[in-house]
């Protein structure tokens, strides 16, 4: 792991803990382990360190999803299927800090207008990787679809951590989106 991300790793573990309005240089620094002019070299403000971390957690997010999907794309899964194998990979998702971290950087990017073509880049890659499951699973209009299926995913999973109860299941809820579509 280079410097850079060891920094942005840090930054989201303090995001995750203690959200944005608790970061601050010196926690960066005695999580990543590095000096306060390594930091401030590497991203000379706050803002461009957020936006960073929020593009790194999303490429690593829909990298591990994508995996996903390679790995069942030779399956020929049903839509009941590859509902209950997003409702698998949503359970194994860690519950706690690094879930929270995304979620207070998307509403910082609410706040701040920065950070918003970051968050952009992010929703645009999940949106793709759903639309590219959808269109294999034959669903139609796919692109049309993927938005909402993104956003009931992300709204399942602030609830599960707001409240601590998952709710009804995510894979039931995709098949209600879904069949509801007339796909």
């Amino acid at each position: 792991m280079t410097t850079r991300e060891n920094i942005l790793r840090a930054a989201l573990k303090v995001i995750g803990e203690r959200g944005v309005a608790g970061l601050s240089n010196r926690r960066i620094v005695a999580d990543a382990g590095v000096s306060l002019g390594t930091l401030t070299y590497h991203f000379p403000s706050q803002t461009e360190l957020l936006r960073q971390a929020m593009l790194l957690f999303a490429e690593e997010e829909t990298a591990k999803l994508a995996a996903v999907v390679d790995a069942h794309r030779a399956d020929d899964l049903t839509l009941e299927q590859a509902a209950a194998l997003v409702e698998q990979v949503i359970e194994q998702l860690p519950f706690g800090t690094d879930e929270i971290a995304p979620h207070e950087l998307y509403l910082q990017a609410a706040r701040d207008p920065s950070l918003r073509d970051a968050s952009e880049r992010c929703f645009t890659a999940y949106d793709a990787l759903a639309a590219t499951i959808l269109g294999a699973l034959g669903v139609a209009d796919p692109e049309r679809l993927a938005g909402p299926v993104v956003a009931l995913i992300a709204g399942l999973q602030l609830r599960r951590l707001a409240t601590g109860a998952p709710g009804t299941p995510p894979g039931e809820s995709l098949m209600m989106l879904i069949r509801g579509s007339g796909g």
